[in-house]
């Protein structure tokens, strides 16, 4: 049953989390957060200042050392109890995400299992912190390889994937034994609140665990960046705002995870089941509303069947049904704001300019809230902006391509590298594109790969470092060594 909007929004904190306890900003302002559907005010949020940042790191750099020596099974015992809370709680959770952030409301039930899962999957990687030791090829020492935390550590989330983002951040950094600043995006800090009390409840102690929302976040941020107790950044964001970060993180040689932009190709070939690729079509690019770093950017298409599926997809997509998140049979949500909407609007004029044609959709909904239809774009030029830019929006642009090396160079022509999806039959085209398309991801006839126990990230400018799998945990544990005497001279 769907809790009601009145009352998880009315009920919800929405101060700042600071070494254990709510308190308002330093300076008592607050910022409002809105409801993409309809434009009007959710309610407010304290607005953390600089020194409300600097507050919530000397919180975290007092409890980092104790924190640390906390036992790995105390540490997992407290995230699978928020796996539990957060299941527990999981229409509170999907309410409050579709409020906020406009996906319709079956997407936000997803997201909230998604998302608790990576509180589980890091459950069980905090009592799995391994090391070595090993004697040396000359025989005359030992050496002793051990993890430890990296230490406090500062995690920013975007807006369009509010409780999965934020559990996939402080999940590993949990069970790495770090201590957190976590700055939430401006535009959805509900859901990152209801989940600090979630944590604060399973026993996360006081300091480990501080979050920030806020307007300025470029203040708060800085005054953080500059400060030599901070040791680590995680950031996922656009690349233009992550190359800023990256520079500024070079001040204190900060330990850095980037997940930044994408672009991805969905390629199908003629040998694909074309009725399969376009149901992982519409998964790859309609999740989120489009709105994912993920989502399927450009549709290259062999020419032998390009007619087939474009024609399928336009089908598909015209059918789909345009609404308020919260209302019952609604497909695809509203973006998150009208600039968003207006950028999406903006590529799609530049595209049909330059010859592309509208095979349905391409323009945004009157009415309030910020909808815009979902929209295939046929015969889209190889100059077309939205075929270099993150579309984020439910826009579908269909090249054509001959053979398998145009679909390479066409897939692979982009500074990014986040993800790419691939349609075929083929085991030996698929063993091919597995080493020649340069992404961190690849779909093989799938259109979604975002798991908990996979290492998501990319390559190129797309970021840096992993988040989920075995290798997630890694990104906040420092590796040491010591070189020990032989026990038998």
């Amino acid at each position: 049953m769907t809790s009601k909007p009145n009352t998880v929004v009315g009920t919800l904190e929405s101060r700042l989390f600071i070494n254990g306890r709510w308190r308002n900003a330093e300076n008592d302002k607050t910022f409002q957060v809105y409801n993409p559907a309809t434009g009007e005010v959710l309610t407010s949020v304290s607005d953390a200042s600089a020194a409300d940042g600097r507050a919530a790191l000397d919180a975290a750099a007092s409890a980092q050392r104790q924190w640390a020596r906390t036992a790995p099974r105390v540490r997992s015992e407290i995230l699978r109890s928020a796996f539990d809370a957060v299941t527990a709680r999981a229409e509170e959770f999907a309410t409050l995400i579709t409020l906020e952030m406009g996906k319709p409301l079956a997407e936000a039930r997803a997201e909230v299992t998604y998302g608790a899962e990576y509180l589980r999957w890091f459950a069980e990687e905090a009592v799995r912190i391994g090391g070595r030791y090993t004697t040396a090829p000359d025989g005359r020492t030992r050496l002793l390889v051990h993890k430890r935390p990296v230490g406090p550590s500062l995690l920013i989330t975007p807006w369009n994937f509010p409780l999965a983002m934020a559990t996939r951040k402080i999940a590993p950094a949990i069970a790495a034994g770090c201590t957190m600043i976590l700055k939430p995006a401006a535009l959805t800090p509900l859901t990152s609140l209801l989940l600090t009390n979630v944590l604060a409840d399973a026993g996360v102690p006081a300091g480990v665990l501080n979050v920030v929302p806020t307007s300025t976040a470029g203040a708060v941020v800085s005054g953080l960046m500059t400060d030599s107790r901070l040791r680590k950044l995680s950031f996922t964001g656009s690349t233009e705002v992550g190359r800023r970060l990256l520079a500024d993180s070079a001040t204190q040689v900060l330990r850095t995870s980037m997940e930044l932009g994408g672009n991805a190709p969905f390629l199908v070939f003629e040998d694909a089941d074309i009725d399969a690729a376009v149901e992982g079509a519409l998964q790859a690019k309609l999740r989120n509303m489009g709105e994912a770093c993920t989502a399927a950017n450009r549709f290259l298409v062999q020419e032998s069947v390009a007619d087939e599926f474009t024609d399928k997809l336009t089908q598909r997509m015209a059918a789909m049904v345009v609404g308020p998140g919260m209302s019952a049979g609604t497909h695809i949500g509203p973006l998150i704001d009208e600039e968003s909407r207006a950028k999406v609007h903006e590529l799609v004029e530049n595209a049909v300019r330059g010859g592309a044609v509208v095979r349905t959709g391409g323009s945004p909904v009157d009415g309030p809230g910020y909808f815009y239809r979902p929209t295939v774009l046929a015969d889209v030029e190889p100059d077309a902006r939205l075929l270099r830019e993150e579309i984020f929006g439910p826009v579908a642009p269909v090249v054509r391509f001959a053979t398998e090396d145009q679909a390479v160079a066409a897939a692979n022509n982009t500074e990014y590298g986040l993800v790419a999806y691939v349609y075929t039959k083929d085991t030996g085209r698929t063993l091919r594109l597995l080493e020649e398309i340069e992404s961190g991801m690849l779909g093989i006839n799938v259109g979604v790969v975002s798991n908990p126990a996979a290492p998501f990230g990319g390559v190129k400018q797309s970021g840096l470092g992993r988040e989920g799998g075995t290798e997630g945990i890694d990104e906040y544990l420092e590796t040491r060594y010591a070189g020990l005497s032989d026990p038998y001279a």
